[in-house]
């Protein structure tokens, strides 16, 4: 199967990027109110957070439909909800708490059990939210399919919690799953799997600096079949749109057929 590069947004800084970003947000909640009544996003944690801060901004804090928003996160940290490391604190510190967001479509994940029995939790509601259509549900599996989900990207290649060479990669029954041998700390997280970003309407991943370049180039460009196969490359919408948001410096090592696309 030919690989689906998606389409590459590459910008010479990363105040355009956050400004591109916001934009594509925004158009995405608005097509999507407009034929949902609701948005489904799932967020990550790293730099996503701040590259998204425009939103809270003029002129996105007013124009875009707040209340229509229901947020996940597509990886999360199996700590306290107010703990530094943990990806909710990150959102609502950087961008929740500026918003006009109601405070019960925001779906983070049960902090006080184990990381088996919080993935087993978080794929349970968001099981729920699939029956009554929150979320919506995929055309061709029973995966649930987001109206965007956002990533970012490791200098390993990871995305989400999904790191190279680790059996969650595999995993194809569960919409959610556990692990608890990070390769970076903290050690126990829980994430989407590869069949739920799969199946969403839109994947974004959002990659900035140089020491992300060797990663993009190894998602994006044809490295052959002895190339690594980092988990990125295997993000690979069946139905939706894949949309790379890099800047230049992310974006340094991509091969010229890629860039004159």
């Amino acid at each position: 199967m030919a690989k689906n590069t998606g389409e590459l947004r590459i910008h010479e800084s990363v105040d355009e990027l956050r400004t591109d970003l916001a934009d594509y947000v925004a158009e995405l909640s608005e097509a999507s109110v407009k034929e949902r009544g609701v948005f489904a996003i799932a967020l990550s944690g790293g730099s996503l957070i701040g590259l998204m801060g425009k939103l809270c901004e003029a002129p996105y804090n007013k124009t875009v439909d707040w209340s229509k928003w229901y947020i996940f996160w597509a990886d999360e940290r199996v700590v306290a909800k107010n703990h530094a490391d943990s990806n909710y604190k990150l959102a609502k510190d950087g961008l929740l708490s500026k918003v006009p967001i109601i405070p019960s479509h925001v779906h983070s994940i049960n902090d006080s059990v184990s990381a088996e029995e919080a993935a087993d939790d978080y794929e349970f509601v968001i099981r729920q939210l699939v029956k009554t259509r929150v979320v919506s549900v995929s055309e061709i599996s029973d995966c649930p399919k987001f109206d965007l989900i956002l990533l970012g990207l490791g200098s390993d290649g990871h995305v989400a919690s999904l790191f190279p060479n680790h059996s969650a990669l595999n995993e194809r029954e569960e919409w959610v799953t556990f692990i608890t041998d990070s390769p970076k700390p903290p050690p126990e997280r829980i994430t989407f799997t590869l069949p739920v970003i799969n199946s969403a309407s839109n994947v974004a991943v959002v990659v900035t600096g140089e020491s992300k370049a060797e990663s993009v180039h190894l998602a994006i460009d044809d490295v052959g079949p002895d190339g690594p196969l980092i988990p990125a490359r295997m993000v690979q919408p069946a139905m939706g749109k894949l949309v790379w948001f890099l800047d230049k410096l992310a974006a340094s090592k991509l091969e010229d057929s890629n860039l004159n696309k």
